[in-house]
């Protein structure tokens, strides 16, 4: 089932099959609901109708969220506040939607188990029968999942084992963009994002995530480079940001936003090593602009750049893109899929791009534009290449 909303199709690996079981968690306030809203006014508008079940909000809250997002007069959208599964079961067999939400797993619960809902053992057998009526009827069903503080869905384990796809939707309150992650996909990948953009009408997609990201980058600033990242089968350009300042404790801290702090501080180290340079005595900090996160490898050359900007005081060109992973060495080692990366950046206009030398030997096809690609070998070589120039 294709439900036209591009950046969730893509996500769920092509479309909604048919008798899966989707779990989408996320912190609260981050958009979940809307987002469920949003699909079924989509599947509906094809008239597709739709049973949304909620035990969270009652019908009215719901109603005006509905307003503001212009689905409130789509008749093919039906609403139940019911917590029981064992009704909610009777009502999709009676109704037979092309669709069923349940917002959220945490507030249902059936009479074969005595505990509240919420505990373990009603989570599970709830969604354990939610996952019968789904295949059995060929039913796709979509559960919310509330999440801990440390941002894993809360419940058993077994609840993300039981169902077909798991969705985080990830994103800072402050910011308005949102990240729809897969963690598990038994129907796609698991490497794709969906990028929305949160309005006052609702969840926007963002088409070009790239230009977005880049959208508020400071320009001719020390400590900022842009490093096109691999999400999927989509390139997306972030910048990276590093601030590198004496310490007044001795003892400098290491933080990252967006980053594995532990890859900064084995980064940092091999440029002490490396490079002979004092960084022990001061403060660096990482980040990602933008709130998202990037855990590839790729973004060790951003990070070493960002870094020898900020620490040298000397800005890189912002026509400037960046790629590669840093070994421990000091040798900037090949990553994966560089052609693709190497269109996005000339899409975007940026006319140098620094790789890895084996990456650059192995390009099959240059960018028309005339794009100044530069091979390096070593960390030492990107010293001499960027801030040696005078």
């Amino acid at each position: 089932m294709i439900s036209g909303i591009g950046e969730l199709d893509r996500v769920l690996g092509g479309g909604i099959v048919p008798g899966s079981m989707v779990l989408i968690g996320g912190d609260p306030g981050i958009g979940k609901s809307t987002l469920i809203l949003q699909l079924l006014a989509a599947l509906a508008s094809k008239q597709c109708p739709v049973l949304y079940v909620t035990g969270e909000e009652s019908a009215r809250q719901v109603s005006m969220r509905a307003a503001r997002l212009q689905a409130a007069d789509n008749t093919n959208i039906f609403l139940a506040t019911e917590t029981c599964v064992e009704s909610i079961a009777a009502m999709a067999a009676e109704m037979t939607p092309s669709l069923l939400a349940v917002d959220s797993i945490q507030t249902m619960f059936t009479r074969e188990a005595a505990s509240a809902p919420g505990s373990v053992t009603q989570v599970r057998e709830s969604t354990a029968r939610l996952v019968t009526l789904a295949k059995t009827s060929d039913l796709p069903v979509l559960l919310v999942g509330h999440v801990t503080k440390d941002g894993a869905i809360a419940g058993p384990r077994v609840l993300e084992h039981m169902v077909d796809t798991v969705l985080y939707f990830e994103g800072d309150r402050g910011q308005p963009f949102r990240i729809l992650r897969t963690v598990k996909n038994r129907f796609g990948s698991t490497n794709e994002i969906g990028v929305f953009e949160m309005k006052e009408s609702g969840l926007a997609e963002v088409a070009n995530p790239s230009a977005l990201f880049l959208a508020e980058r400071p320009v001719n600033v020390p400590g900022s480079v842009v490093m096109p990242s691999m999400e999927g089968t989509r390139p997306i350009l972030v910048e990276v940001q590093a601030l590198v300042s004496p310490s007044n404790l001795g003892t400098g801290r290491r933080t990252a936003i967006g980053a594995d702090p532990q890859r900064l501080a084995l980064l940092t180290a091999v440029l002490e090593k490396k490079l002979g340079l004092t960084l022990f005595d001061h403060d660096i900090f990482l980040n990602i602009a933008g709130g998202i996160r990037i855990d590839e490898p790729a973004l060790d050359l951003g990070v070493v750049v960002a870094l020898l900007s900020s620490l040298f005081e000397k800005v890189v060109d912002p026509t400037t893109a960046v790629c590669g992973e840093v070994g421990l060495a000091g040798e900037i080692r090949a990553v994966g899929q560089m052609e693709m990366r190497l269109r996005e950046a000339d899409r975007l206009g940026f006319t140098t791009f620094l790789m890895p030398e084996s990456s650059y030997k192995r390009l099959e096809k240059l960018p028309e534009s005339g794009m100044n690609i530069h091979g390096v070998a070593t960390v030492q070589n990107l010293v001499e290449l960027l801030f040696q120039k005078e």
